[in-house]
């Protein structure tokens, strides 16, 4: 199948190139001109399927619409970026008005995944759209998941990604309590990850990224900070109170502010090495009393 494939960073080359490996014919565009293409209409043109690999929802926007003129009626956008659901169902509103179908396809499992094709996706969209899509969704992913309507793959991805933000805050806090009381941390880590505190940050994180010193896992943490906003979002519409989502928004966005451009996420273990907590002695200051003097008569 003719298949375009929009954006070309880490995650979109391996999946680009597990399509290759299933035989499809790829057209492929990417700002950095690395693709085959020199545009999104160009790599559109004739293909039944286009994906969209993008950072968020405003590159999907304009990425779908600069592929526009290249899009047949009856053809499939699938967005497997992590995008805003409001966002992606008001592009479904304008593809479908062109006669061409849309299904939300974010996906998890990283660099690691993507490489090997056993993503696992979540994918909102028209159930009889899915049956088209599915064959060109399994040669990148082993477990699809549908959620329900053109929107909800982004929804789920977002408090996916919310859950693995608390996760790697939590994880790296506890690395940082445990070697300042004087653990051996690789230990700690060790008995963590057989015990019921593991998650997939004591699991992969802390051994692959910090103990190495790599911190190179591919994900920028001006994504995961986007991904926290997103579910954020959906808890204010939904009127669903959230404050540990609200504290860990916080933390993901000043450690945005405070870390270098482009750091991958799992740099978020500088910045929590770094905060300074209140000294004593400006803990145990007595507070001045608001009380002015009288003045002597």
């Amino acid at each position: 199948m003719r298949i375009a494939f929009i954006g070309l960073g880490l995650m979109g080359r391996l999946m680009s190139a597990n399509l290759a490996k299933a035989g499809h014919e790829l057209q492929t565009y990417d700002l950095n001109g690395s693709g085959n293409c020199r545009s999104p209409a160009e790599a559109a043109a004739g293909a039944k399927i286009l994906i969209t690999m993008v950072p968020d929802g405003k590159a999907v926007r304009r990425a779908i619409l600069a592929a526009l003129p290249g899009l047949a009626r009856g053809s499939i956008v699938i967005d497997m970026s992590s995008s805003d659901p409001d966002t992606t169902r008001e592009l479904g509103r304008l593809l479908a008005r062109r006669g061409v179908a849309m299904l939300d396809s974010p996906v998890s499992g990283a660099k690691a995944k993507a490489k090997d094709g056993t993503l696992a996706l979540m994918v909102g969209g028209d159930p009889k759209v899915l049956k088209k899509a599915r064959p060109v969704l399994l040669a990148m992913g082993n477990a699809i998941f549908p959620t329900g309507a053109l929107g909800s793959g982004h929804a789920v991805k977002a408090l996916n990604n919310y859950l693995g933000a608390v996760g790697t805050i939590a994880g790296f806090e506890a690395l940082l309590i445990g070697d300042a009381y004087g653990l051996d941390t690789k230990v700690m880590v060790d008995a963590i990850n057989a015990s019921t505190g593991k998650n997939s940050t004591t699991e992969r994180k802390i051994p692959q990224q910090v103990f190495t010193g790599a911190f190179a896992s591919g994900f920028l943490l001006s994504l995961m900070t986007k991904d926290v906003g997103i579910a954020a979002g959906l808890a204010k519409r939904t009127k669903v109170p959230a404050p540990c989502l609200a504290a860990t928004l916080r933390i993901w966005r000043d450690a945005e502010r405070k870390l270098k451009p482009r750091a991958d996420h799992t740099e978020l273990y500088h910045y929590l090495r770094r905060l300074k907590s209140p000294s004593r002695a400006a803990a145990s200051r007595p507070a001045r009393s608001r009380r002015r003097p009288r003045r002597s008569t």
